[in-house]
């Protein structure tokens, strides 16, 4: 999906907010004017004393200042009269005003400066969501996350039953104490002990409370970037954006990628730009420490491990165990 199939679908969600809103400014209206006939009356008065006034701006004959203020008067009683006959009937005195979920742009997306910041939020919402679309977020849940496939795995003396208990408890009370400042997280490990399990069940229980997580693998994400900057993308994505903005960025199979300059200073600036932010990280990484300081250069390696909490995962490859129950660890 590119950026202009992005832009319609929230120039719809936009117009369906604004039609849903007015619909039932008119169903209470209907209620209304059943319920208490002589509020139509009023209303009536209102939109007459309405058209006298917008007729008097347009010709500007007879609109001496004190015709205008006549006619303003006029107008604001007939107001107050509705909201007391509202409020005497059991009703809040705004219950015929029409109620946009976003008050600036009355749900139309503009404001007299452009674009409404309600707009900006719903392309990133949208576009989040797409980026993650491909992410097996169904069967990635901590009550898939089976520690007893560890059982009786020790490996250089580290029982993996229980480490991996540990971490998966640590996961589930980050998800449930989430918030914008939480901490990073680096998960560290060999292909197969669950790391990508758990990171999208983490950023399943994370998007549930409301909050927004943007996840995928760094190829694919330093590709995308590299496309927008050097003018070959199809559409005016941009990615880098998204990264940096959202709630929650999730990073899967670090050093995996091709290792040019040009994807090193991107990643160095997408991870130290969300330190400088104060916006948690969730990496997951096959390297081990010494392959890492081997890969990258020290100021990467310097912000993982300094700023991120390091969270070992521990046992032997059982992808093949799991493609046999539901859920898919990797």
């Amino acid at each position: 999906m590119n950026s202009s199939e992005i832009s319609r679908m929230a120039i719809l969600e936009i117009e369906k907010r604004r039609l849903a809103a007015e619909n039932q400014a008119l169903n209470r209206k209907a209620e209304i004017t059943a319920k208490l006939p002589q509020l139509a009356e009023i209303e009536r008065a209102l939109t007459q004393t309405a058209s006298e006034l917008t007729k008097a701006i347009i010709s500007g004959k007879g609109g001496s200042s004190a015709e205008f203020a006549k006619i303003r008067n006029n107008s604001l009683q007939a107001q107050e009269m509705i909201r007391k006959i509202l409020v005497s009937n059991g009703y809040p005195e705004d219950y015929l005003e029409t109620k946009y979920i976003c008050p600036d742009c009355a749900d139309t997306g503009f404001t007299e400066n452009g674009r409404c910041k309600c707009f900006k939020a719903l392309i990133k919402e949208i576009s989040a969501k797409e980026l993650n679309r491909t992410a097996n977020m169904p069967y990635a849940d901590f009550e898939h996350f089976r520690p007893d496939y560890y059982s009786g795995v020790v490996i250089d003396g580290v029982d993996c039953h229980e480490k991996m208990s540990q971490t998966l408890n640590f996961c589930i009370q980050y998800a449930a104490n989430f918030s914008p400042i939480s901490e990073s997280i680096l998960m560290i490990g060999r292909t197969g002990t669950g790391k990508t399990h758990l990171s999208l069940s983490i950023a399943k229980r994370v998007m549930e409370m409301g909050y927004t997580v943007v996840y995928g693998s760094v190829v694919n994400f330093l590709a995308s970037i590299e496309k927008e900057h050097f003018g070959r993308a199809t559409d005016d994505s941009d990615t880098m954006s998204i990264l940096l903005d959202c709630d929650l960025l999730i990073l899967d199979d670090l050093g995996s990628e091709h290792h040019t300059a040009f994807y090193e200073s991107t990643l160095y600036n997408i991870i130290n730009s969300r330190i400088n932010m104060g916006k948690p990280v969730i990496i997951s990484c096959n390297l081990s420490g010494e392959e890492l300081s081997a890969v990258y250069n020290e100021r990467i390696v310097s912000r993982l491990t300094c700023t991120y909490t390091i969270l070992p995962f521990y046992g032997k490859d059982i992808r093949q165990q799991k493609m046999l129950e539901k859920g898919n660890y990797r």
